[in-house]
C-alpha cells in the first residue's frame, strides 16, 4: 500500500534550485509531482497571471488555455507563460463556450472584470467543470442571487477566490481566535487597510461603481469575509462614512467620471452582538492591514506591512495578550519566501491547494458562495449606507431585493 510522501514539497523547491544536472531516474526529492489536472483562465489580465503561476507552482495541475476579449491581454499573457514555463503548450480560445467546453479540461478559473461574472457563469455551469469564480462574485444582489440559485446542488466545485483567510497574518488570527480560543469569547473586530490607489486595468473598469460594484464591494468584500468568519454570526445592520478625498477625481475614461469612494470608516453589528469596524484608506504610500481582536480573555493583534522603505524590518506581526490568564505570544506568520511572493502573501496559493483538495474530496475551508454573497451583501449594505447617511438593516436590504425580483418575475 503506498504512503504519502513526507519529504519537503519539491514542487517549489526544485523550481528555484539547479536540478538540470540530473536525469529523471536519479530523482527523488526533487522529482515534481505528475500534473493530474488541467484548468483554462478565463480573463488574462493582471490576476489571470496570479493564478496561472500558482497554479504551475502548486504543481497538480497545468493551465491548459485561456480566453479573453482583449487582444492585447492574450498576447502579453501567452509571452509570460513562454517565458516562465518552457515546454508547456497554451490554447488560446476563440469563445468563452471552447473555453467552458473543451473536454480535456477539469475547472475553470473565472478571472474577468466584476460586472461580467454572472454572464460568464452561467455558460460555465453548463459544463459541470469545478469553478474558482474571483472576487467579487457579483457586483450586485440581483446577480449575486442568480449565482446562487446556478450553484444550488452544483455538482462540482464552486468556490469563491476570497483568499485573504490565507494570508498568513489573517490565518494565524483565525486559528488562535476561533480554534485555540486564546482571547475567549470575540466581543469586537477591527480591521485597517490603508494603500495606494487602484491600479488600472483594461478599459478601467475598477474607476466606475456600475462596472466594480464601488470599492466596497469591489476590494473590500475580502474584509468583510474575514469579519463574517471571525464573528461567527450573520450581519445585523451597517452603518458608513466615506467618501472621496484624494483619488481620480479629476479622471474620466470614454466621457465617464470616476465616482468610486477612496476611504470609508464601516461599522457593522452582527446578530450576536459582536461589534466590528473597518477603516479603510487608498490615498496611502504603503500596503498595510492590520486586524485587532478583543475577547473577554485576551486582545489579539497583527498586521502586515510593505512600505516600499530599505528598513530591515519584519514584514508581519501577530501578538496574543493573554494578561495573567495565559502564556501571550509574539511571533512573524509568514510561508517560505517563493510562496510568499507569488500573490496576495501566499493567500492565492493555498487558495489553490484547497481548490485542488476540495477536488480531491479532502475538506477544506475554502470559500462558498453562500460566504462569497455575505461578503458583499455587508459591501452593498455599506455602499447605499454612505450614499444615503444612514443605517442599512441587512433583514430590510434582503427583503427589498427579493421583492424587486419577484416583481420582475412577474
Amino acid at each position: 500500500m503506498s504512503t504519502k510522501r513526507k519529504e519537503l514539497n519539491s514542487n517549489f523547491f526544485s523550481s528555484f534550485l539547479n536540478v538540470d544536472y540530473l536525469s529523471e531516474e536519479d530523482k527523488y526529492i526533487f522529482k515534481k509531482e505528475k500534473q493530474k489536472y488541467k484548468f483554462n483562465v478565463i480573463g488574462a489580465g493582471m490576476i489571470g497571471h496570479e493564478h496561472i503561476k500558482v497554479t504551475m507552482l502548486e504543481g497538480r495541475a497545468t493551465i491548459h488555455g485561456i480566453y479573453d476579449l482583449d487582444k492585447k491581454s492574450i498576447e502579453n499573457t501567452k509571452r509570460m507563460f513562454s517565458e516562465n514555463f518552457p515546454g508547456h503548450d497554451l490554447v488560446e480560445y476563440r469563445t468563452l463556450e471552447e473555453a467552458c467546453h473543451d473536454p480535456q479540461v477539469d475547472g475553470l478559473i473565472i478571472c474577468t472584470p466584476n460586472y461580467t461574472h454572472l454572464e460568464i457563469v452561467r455558460e460555465a455551469v453548463k459544463s459541470g467543470k469545478h469553478i474558482l469564480l474571483e472576487k467579487p462574485m457579483a457586483t450586485n444582489l440581483n446577480d449575486a442571487l442568480e449565482i446562487k440559485e446556478l450553484a444550488d446542488g452544483y455538482k462540482g466545485i464552486f468556490q469563491i477566490g476570497l483568499q485573504y483567510r490565507y494570508k498568513a497574518i489573517y490565518n494565524e488570527s483565525i486559528h488562535e481566535a476561533i480554534e485555540r480560543k486564546s482571547i475567549g469569547d470575540i466581543k469586537t473586530i477591527s480591521i485597517v487597510e490603508h494603500r495606494v490607489p487602484f491600479l488600472d486595468k483594461v478599459n478601467q473598469w475598477n474607476k466606475f461603481s456600475k462596472y466594480s460594484g464601488g470599492t466596497l464591494v469591489e476590494k473590500c468584500c475580502h474584509y468583510f469575509d474575514l469579519l463574517n468568519l471571525l464573528a461567527q454570526s450573520k450581519p445585523s445592520f451597517v452603518y458608513a462614512t466615506g467618501g472621496s478625498a484624494v483619488n481620480f477625481n479629476d479622471f474620466e475614461y470614454k466621457e465617464q467620471k470616476s465616482d468610486v469612494i477612496d476611504h470609508a470608516n464601516v461599522n457593522i453589528v452582527y446578530e450576536n452582538g459582536v461589534n466590528t469596524n473597518f477603516n479603510l484608506c487608498m490615498f496611502s504610500p504603503m500596503f498595510y492591514e492590520e486586524i485587532t481582536i478583543c475577547g473577554d480573555e485576551g486582545r489579539l493583534r497583527a498586521y502586515e506591512n510593505d512600505d516600499f522603505l530599505p528598513v530591515n524590518r519584519p514584514n508581519t506581526h501577530l501578538e496574543v495578550l493573554s494578561g495573567e490568564s495565559k502564556p501571550t505570544r509574539i511571533s512573524t506568520p509568514c510561508y517560505p519566501s517563493v510562496i510568499q511572493s507569488s500573490g496576495h502573501n501566499g493567500g492565492t496559493y493555498y487558495e489553490h491547494k484547497y481548490f485542488i483538495d476540495n477536488m480531491e474530496g479532502v475538506s477544506t475551508t475554502t470559500a462558498t458562495v453562500e460566504e462569497g454573497f455575505w461578503s458583499i451583501v455587508v459591501g452593498i449594505a455599506a455602499e447605499e449606507s454612505i450614499k444615503t447617511g444612514k443605517v442599512v438593516y441587512i433583514d430590510e436590504l434582503l427583503k427589498r431585493v427579493h421583492n424587486e425580483k419577484a416583481t420582475v418575475s412577474n
